[in-house]
């Protein structure tokens, strides 16, 4: 899927192209790796015993891969298919959020509401401290509420009437930490957003959800009422004890149906996901709904930290660093490869399952499982691993702007020939002050004294809109020119550095070759030369396996030392 609009100037606007795809043969690449994906969820399924599994891979919107594995009944034998519904758990919380949203884009609350606004039972609510402030419905989205972490107690509430859940809260709700200080998974939270949804709309949670979310979206298969669903689909609940399965009934809908009553079929959650995809990245096409782009792409930021973890050792035997926190009913996770994965897992008695996508990248998984707690991540992970060794893993790139394109010429210009009146056309009041024009005259000359038969590479690289950088390919090496454009309009230029790095000589290149085979990052390829004399150092741009990473070559005697480093724009060593 490419997204391009061109990016053009009307009065003081700028409209500014999308991230595309550059890659026509991505989507291939990344089916090539279905086989062994495969291999690796059918691992999963054996080692865990389920009774049966599904699970699918989204890409640009589609469901390009499906497979399953065992029975939806243990008794009957009958298999798993795409129709089979299972039970999704917490990963209703994000169908919750979305009609949360759908009414706050409509005017009809705000997250900053105070909670008791809609749910007068909390009116009296005793707090904490006393300076705590009312709780609001932002706090409730994001598990920060202060309310005790609920598994697995509120797995067990799904089903209770309303009217019990009114004399709860008559009672009170005890707080285990101070609101709006810290992550705390509550399921009683996402419970009262059910309530809200219903106090706001007029109507149940569950024919506000079906009617404004479910059915718009062409989820005909997903359902909160089990009830509804042909025996001939519906996946049986199973736990194992002793090594034997034995069948888990269902609970049925109730006032927490909203943290976790969802039940769905893998069409219907390929789907979902999709939808979920489909909000990256902003654009000017039209917006379909049923909720906006920009309230879905909300949903997935992250709103509260929740932790830091090393986990591993994973399946090539690395550990792997990673910040994880909340959105809007869904998990936020950052790792030294992917700066965002949205996922949100899902758990009863007698299910599991999981939901994972890259926004930037267009690519989404799903897994379902009829055995109690049996969240696929781990296959989920791995399966990462291995679409991103196909190479084809790659994020949309950014299309330069006018904007910077324009300064470019400029600065070309400048380069073949300098002129007083040539930088002062394209600088911002700032330039001369933290870099003076002789000193910015003189590294030009000094820089063409070195670097000869200069010209563009063809390629520029845009960090956004206003930064950017590109190489000239010269005879010496290349001279890399980044720079970074004013919040004026017309944008002018507030910085700007220029950088020579020289072809390596034979023994740099050499060394270089030996370090890139060894680097312990998986397998590795130089991707670009940032900097050195070539000769005694030389730092390089490599794209490993597990992510970007600088590798920095010094000569030593008759030696070559070599040290890695962060790459920059990464958020860790990989």
């Amino acid at each position: 899927m490419k997204y391009l609009l061109a990016l053009v100037w009307i009065g003081s606007i700028v409209f500014a192209q999308v991230p595309r795809f550059e890659d026509t043969a991505r989507r291939e690449k990344l089916l090539a790796a279905t086989p062994q994906i495969d291999q690796v969820f059918e691992r999963y399924f054996q080692e865990r015993k389920a009774p049966g599994m599904v699970y699918g891979l989204v890409i640009d919107g589609q469901l390009v891969h499906l497979k399953s594995f065992g029975v939806r009944d243990n008794a009957s034998k009958a298999a798993v298919t795409a129709d089979t519904v299972f039970r999704i758990a917490s990963m209703t919380k994000s169908f919750t959020a979305l009609a949360i949203l759908k009414l706050r884009d409509a005017g009809k609350l705000s997250l900053e509401d105070p909670v008791s606004k809609w749910v007068p039972e909390l009116t009296g609510l005793r707090y904490p401290t006393k300076d705590t402030p009312p709780l609001r419905i932002r706090q409730l989205l994001t598990h920060s509420a202060g309310f005790p972490e609920d598994n697995p107690w509120g797995d067990r509430q799904l089903a209770i009437p309303d009217a019990e859940l009114s004399r709860w809260l008559d009672q009170g709700i005890p707080f285990s930490t101070v609101p709006d200080s810290g992550f705390e998974y509550s399921n009683y939270g996402f419970a009262l957003l059910g309530r809200i949804v219903s106090k706001v709309s007029g109507k149940s949670y569950q024919s506000y959800v079906e009617a404004e979310i479910l059915r718009p979206l062409g989820l005909q298969s997903t359902t909160l009422d089990f009830s509804t669903v042909p025996s001939t689909k519906l996946a049986n609940g199973y736990g194992l004890r002793d090594g034997e399965l034995f069948e888990i009934p269902s609970l049925a809908h109730g006032s927490f149906g909203a943290m976790g009553g969802m039940l769905t079929n893998a069409k219907d959650l390929a789907r979902y996901v999709a939808f979920h995809l489909s909000a990256e990245p902003a654009r000017d096409d039209e917006d379909a709904g049923p909720v906006r782009r920009s309230s879905v792409r909300e949903m997935q930021r992250l709103w509260r930290t929740s932790n830091f973890a090393v986990n591993g050792p994973d399946s090539s035997g690395s550990m792997r660093a990673s910040s994880s926190g909340y959105g809007y009913g869904l998990s936020i996770t950052q790792d030294c490869r992917f700066s965002r994965i949205v996922a949100h897992g899902g758990g009863l008695p007698g299910f599991g399952s999981y939901m994972m996508w890259l926004p930037e990248y267009g690519v989404g998984m799903f897994a379902m499982a009829n055995l109690t707690y049996t969240g696929p991540a781990a296959p989920m992970r791995e399966a990462l691993d291995i679409l991103s060794r196909t190479g084809a893993l790659e994020p949309r790139v950014l299309p330069a702007s006018s904007a910077l394109l324009s300064t470019q010429k400029s600065l070309m210009q400048l380069w073949s020939n300098w002129s007083n009146s040539g930088i002062d056309s394209i600088a911002a009041d700032n330039l001369f002050l933290d870099h003076p024009r002789a000193d910015m005259q003189s590294e030009f000359a000094k820089l063409k004294s070195s670097y000869s038969d200069c010209k563009p590479d063809g390629s520029f690289h845009p960090q956004n809109w206003l930064r950017g950088n590109f190489d000239l390919a010269c005879r010496e090496g290349k001279v890399n020119i980044s720079f970074t454009l004013a919040p004026t309009n017309p944008p002018k230029l507030q910085f700007l550095r220029l950088a020579g790095a020289n072809n390596m000589n034979a023994a740099m290149l050499a060394a270089a070759d030996k370090e890139v085979a060894r680097a312990p990052y998986g397998k590795c390829s130089i991707k670009n030369t940032l900097g050195g004399d070539g000769a005694s150092t030389t730092t390089l741009l490599l794209q490993c396996d597990r992510g970007p990473v600088l590798m920095n070559l010094k000569a030593n005697g008759d030696r070559i030392e070599t040290s890695f480093l962060r790459a920059p724009g990464s958020s860790c060593m990989p």
